[in-house]
């Protein structure tokens, strides 16, 4: 007699971890006042502080995330700050 095939269960999907849109802003120190905002086509991505109104803007890619954009701003004022 032949073995019944024993049923392989398919892996669990990994959860991706959620990444965050709001953050604190480097100028006010205000905690969740930068979003980011993405525009695709024109492959810009723009950071905006709601308390104090900074604003900076960066090239992106397909791959980009507003967490991506925010940490270029963070390493842009570092930059600045070393310069100065």
């Amino acid at each position: 007699m032949a073995k019944r095939k024993a049923k392989t269960k398919s892996p669990a999907k990994k959860v991706r971890p959620k990444l965050d849109t709001a953050f604190t802003c480097p100028f006010c120190n205000a905690e969740k006042s930068v979003h980011c905002d993405l525009d695709k086509k024109v492959k810009v991505g723009k950071v905006v502080c709601a308390v104090c109104g900074e604003e900076w803007a960066c090239e992106i890619h397909a791959l980009s995330e507003p967490i991506d954009v925010y940490s270029e701003w963070i390493d842009a004022c570092e930059n600045e700050a070393k310069d100065s």
